[in-house]
């Protein structure tokens, strides 16, 4: 099974607010830009949840996110995987969530792009971290074309919970 890196964060010092990820998907990393499969929900959702068009480039949507004081990351750095599935994650090393959230001492929350991103960050980095400021924990439904239980609709009124963080 192949080996894989993650890509960096994405954040600004003002970051108040974190989404992340597990892994990102093969279209993703081929890219090297987050969420980059085109049916995959993040972006529209993203695009109307802070009033931009989901049709800007790449760098133009990661400057929206910045202005709306939100950072990206996934949870994952490291792992084994197959295609781009979840359920193929294996032998996953968590990034250093200690000195990124002491880089970024304004996070107040952090939102999980579904459930393994959230599975992941429980098991691999709770135990781990020593931070005492309390930040909210969101977890969140999978923008993932792979998660269908849900419409993007659906989605985006979950992630709208996000909202009451952005003020």
């Amino acid at each position: 099974m192949p080996a894989i890196a993650g890509l960096s964060a994405v954040a600004q010092p003002g970051s108040t607010l974190l989404i992340l990820g597990s892994m990102p998907g093969v279209a993703s990393l081929q890219q090297q830009q987050y969420y980059a499969h085109p049916r995959n929900a993040f972006w529209p959702i993203m695009a109307r949840l802070l009033g931009f068009e989901q049709t800007l480039s790449y760098s133009q949507r990661l400057q929206a996110l910045s202005q709306g004081k939100i950072a990206l990351w996934d949870v994952i750095s490291h792992c084994q995987r197959q295609g781009s599935l979840d359920s193929a994650i294996r032998a996953e090393q968590a990034n250093d969530f200690e000195t990124f959230l002491k880089q970024h001492p304004k996070i107040v929350a952090i939102g999980f792009n579904g459930n393994k991103a959230w599975q992941s960050f429980n098991r691999l980095v709770i135990p781990q971290l020593t931070l005492t400021s309390a930040i909210a924990l969101l977890p969140l439904p999978s923008t993932s074309p792979a998660y269908a239980a849900l419409s993007v609709e659906q989605k985006h009124q979950q992630w709208a919970a996000l909202l009451h963080y952005l003020k």
